[in-house]
Order: structure tokens, then sequence, then C-alpha cells
């Protein structure tokens, strides 16, 4: 079958949107009719070679649609179903799999990087020639391939314009929280950077039911959004009045618990001294692979606990419906994470709204 793509060809340029060509699905394959795809700045990083992958490529990691094909191996979705795209697809058998590890998975970490399924092939065809796969979803496009465990069934009332969020954006600030370091009730927390990830590690902690949601961006247009998603204080200043005012917010001992969603040097040095001792750091945020950043050692001491988190702890196969009834049952926001839809070969467009900060999300829509 052929259909309509984003294509990424050259870093630097633009999406060409032109057709592909699917090959024949293999036995643990699954193709979705893409309904929503959301544009993150991981893509965007790709695009202008920040994040190396191979070239041609069809972007997109944040997808949802319907099942239209499975391979005759396939069990857990069936053709009609309602998915989410999970970009952390795992095999389920291999070292870290079998110790609860599945974002450490071992074929997902050797072949997602080379632009392959988690077969170590593609399915793809342009212009002849192999096509690449992006994070095992490949979502900015009218149809996508991906295997049985990266095809997550949530409720048909769930729209996929909301439901594509839950894949990347919304499953690591919320998992963040809820998942990975387990907020507890009456805690302070403090989140660095109110973009997409941020917005959805405020609404964690409003989940959690924490005492003080303190929000620092540097775009006061963000304060209006993390106020609705549940902050309690929007902070603005330097680095040291920041601390200062974190510290008179919480009894003079630091946040119990910080998230830093920039992956700044600045930022994550806030993040260690705004800090309580015996706290908690999650790291979500991210920089240049190879880039050194420097910290003030003490700021390191008090038995404070550092983690990175790449996806909030998700088990999608768990947290995906999971999110998907929150949101249903009004206690999951994400209809306000939605700055712009658009048609796929506007998609240039979207991008460009990104770069500038002037969206959250912006989302596809076949």
């Amino acid at each position: 079958m052929k259909f309509k793509a984003a294509i990424l060809e050259k870093t630097g340029q633009a999406l060409l949107v032109d057709e592909v060509e699917c090959l024949p699905l293999q036995p643990h394959d699954v193709l979705v009719k893409i309904q929503a795809s959301g544009l993150c700045h991981t893509d965007y990083e790709v695009i202008h070679g920040a994040l190396s992958y191979p070239l041609p490529i069809i972007l997109g990691h944040e997808g949802a649609g319907i099942v239209q094909e499975i391979g005759r191996s396939v069990t857990s979705v069936k053709v009609g179903d309602s998915v989410i795209c999970s970009w952390n697809p795992f095999c389920g058998h291999c070292f870290y799999c079998v110790r609860s590890q599945p974002i450490l998975c071992e074929p997902f970490s050797r072949h997602q990087p080379a632009g392959h399924l988690m077969d170590g092939t593609s399915r793809y065809l342009w212009r002849g020639e192999k096509m690449h796969h992006f994070s095992v979803v490949s979502s900015h496009a009218q149809f996508t391939v991906v295997p049985e465990s990266g095809a997550i069934v949530v409720p048909s009332e769930l729209p996929a314009d909301r439901a594509c969020l839950i894949g990347c954006g919304v499953m690591t600030g919320v998992g963040a929280v809820l998942r990975h370091a387990q907020v507890q009730a009456g805690s302070h927390v403090l989140v660095i950077g109110c973009g997409a990830v941020g917005l959805n590690v405020i609404q964690g902690a409003r989940i959690a039911d924490a005492q003080s949601i303190m929000a620092i961006d540097s775009n006061m247009l963000r304060d209006e959004l993390s106020t609705q998603m549940g902050a309690t204080h929007c902070l603005h200043g330097c680095a040291e009045e920041l601390r200062e005012e974190v510290f008179s917010l919480t009894q003079g001992r630091g946040a119990d618990y910080v998230f830093e969603c920039v992956g700044q040097e600045v930022t994550l040095r806030l993040a260690l001294e705004a800090l309580r001792p015996g706290g908690q750091l999650v790291i979500l945020g991210k920089t240049e692979i190879n880039r050194n950043v420097s910290l003030r050692f003490g700021s390191l001491m008090g038995d404070k606990r550092i983690v990175r988190s790449s996806y909030g702890g998700a088990r999608p196969q768990r947290d995906f419906p999971w999110l998907a009834r929150a949101y249903l049952n009004g206690k999951l926001k994400l209809d306000e994470l939605i700055s712009m839809r658009l048609p796929l070969q506007d998609i240039n467009i979207g991008f460009d709204a990104l770069a500038q900060g002037q969206i959250v999300r912006a989302v596809i829509q076949m």
C-alpha cells in the first residue's frame, strides 16, 4: 500500500510531504491508520541536526489512530481498536525487560537509533529506497507500522487529538510524578520549565495532592496555563531570587521534589540548590549528550536523590488506559495542551511555531 507522510530528507530543511510505500506486515506488526500526531521538540531536534538519526526518515512519536491490519501472530489488538502508539515498545525477555526496566529494552535500544523496528528492519520505501522509522512510531503520516507492544488499546471515546498526547508528553510528565518519584500528598513540588512536559508534571503533582506546586518558566505567558494545570505559585527572577523564594515557601528547607524540564546548566544548578536535604530531583530536560555541566558539589550533599527519567516510569499497557480514563473522568487535562491543529501538508507551520515558543503542542489531524 501507499500513503502520504512527512519526510525529512536532509537536516535543516523543511519536511516534504510525499507518498511512501509500505511493505507487507511481518508476524508481530500492527498497521495503524493515524488520526492525530503531536509535534514534539524531539522531532525538531532531529530536523535541525541536534539529534542524529539516519535519513531519510518519517518523524513523529506521539500518534493515535485505528488498527487497520495486524500480523498473523498479533493477539493483543484487533482490527478496529483505538490505539496510542508507544515510542518505547519492548521485547519482554531481554536483560532489562526481565528486571522491570522496559525503557532500557535491548532490542529497542539497539535498533531504534538506526531507524529500524524491533527486528532491525524497515517497512517503508520512498522512491524505491529504504525509508527509516523514528522512535519505532513515525506518526507524521497517514499510516504507520508499529510492533505489537507499541500499539496500546484505549477507550474509543477518547478523541484522537487528545489521545496522541498521552504517548509522550503526558506520560513523561504525569508519570514522572506518580510512577517514578511517587510524590506524596502534602509535599512541596518545584517544576522548572513549563512546556509540554513541565505542564504535565504540574498536573501530576495536582493529582498527587501536593500542598504547593511552584512553577518556574522564563515565559510569563505560561503562568496562566500553569495555574490552570494546578500550579499554586508562578515564580520569576534570577536564580538566587528563585532559590530564596522557594525556601520562603517551604519553611526554609527547600522543595521535597524538584522536576527539571529544561536541560540547561543554569536550571540544573537551580534544581539542586532549591531541593531540600533528603529530597528527590527528577531530571526530565535534555541537553547535548556530550556536553559537560558544572555543579556546586555542596548542592549534591544531604542525601539528595537524583534520577534521570525518559518516560516517567511508563508501563504503556498499564498506564495509557489509566491516563485515558483519567481524562474521561475529568481528572486529567488534555484539551488545554493543544495550541493548534493542522493538516499534514501544513506540518512545517507547526514546527515553526514550536521553534518560536508560541505553542505548547500542535497536533496534526489526518
